[in-house]
């Protein structure tokens, strides 16, 4: 099986954080959001990726050619610079597929353009590049072959931005600052998709959005189940939201780190 990272954005919306960079690529305590990404898929021994690149997708691809000498200590003669010994053993085992789709193309159209790297396995994982999650992959996937649909999203209950006043008349009973969303869900991502029966839903057309008729075709035909995550997840869209996940890895006490 294998997961299909959405990684082709451009990413205004946190263009303060760096011009430089795409979105996936910024950092969390030193490493990329789309490493941290990948690190929780490949605890649950998923460790098959393929990346839709767009916006500045040299960059993705530079990090993962030279992924030993941006991960480990090295020593290296400048005068024999064939000569450079790593000093560290590389525990990630993964394959990865750097793919082309487009600098202007939608999510949809994406995802159909690397069909040719997922269609011939049973299913294949779907998620964007720039959010983490402790959802439970193994789970996740149960769920899938359970209902027996097409397609599942994780639906999440976001964080308010805003305290929330529970009140009594005039007083306040309760306060509670920036809790989880009381009612309804959004998409979280983390999708497990049917690598056969999805593509009828999906075209290369580069102004297909996934989240606008792909899912509401599938929904409306009643092939789109969701798995409630009630966990932790974030994704990183802003300033602030970049500043949050760097805090929490700081601390220690990240909770999307389900490996070791």
């Amino acid at each position: 099986m294998k997961v299909v990272i959405l990684c082709g954005g451009k990413g205004t919306r946190i263009r303060d954080v760096s011009e430089a960079a795409p979105k996936p690529m910024l950092p969390i305590g030193g490493k990329p959001i789309l490493w941290h990404i990948m690190k929780g898929f490949a605890a649950y021994g998923v460790d098959r990726f393929v990346l839709c690149l767009g916006y500045k997708g040299w960059l993705i691809k530079e990090f993962f050619l030279n992924y030993h000498a941006m991960t480990s200590d090295l020593t290296m003669r400048l005068g024999e610079p064939e000569r450079v010994t790593v000093h560290s053993r590389c525990d990630d085992d993964w394959t990865i597929t750097l793919a082309e789709t487009g600098e202007e193309t939608m999510t949809g159209a994406r995802v159909a353009a690397v069909r040719r790297y997922v269609e011939e396995d049973e299913l294949f994982l779907l998620t964007y590049g720039d959010g983490v999650s402790d959802v439970n992959i193994g789970e996740l996937i149960a769920f899938h072959r359970a209902h027996g649909g097409i397609a599942t999203v994780t639906a999440v209950r976001p964080h308010s931005r805003f305290g929330e006043l529970r009140m009594v008349g005039g007083r306040v009973e309760q306060f509670d600052e920036k809790p989880l969303a009381t009612e309804g869900f959004v998409n979280g991502g983390f999708f497990v998709c049917d690598a056969r029966r999805i593509w009828k839903y999906l075209s290369t057309d580069p102004a297909l959005v996934l989240e606008r008729e792909p899912l509401q075709r599938l929904a409306a035909d009643g092939e789109l189940h969701a798995y409630h995550h009630t966990g932790f997840w974030q994704p990183m869209d802003t300033q602030r939201e970049y500043a949050l996940l760097n805090d929490l890895w700081a601390s220690g006490k990240a909770p999307w780190k389900t490996w070791t």
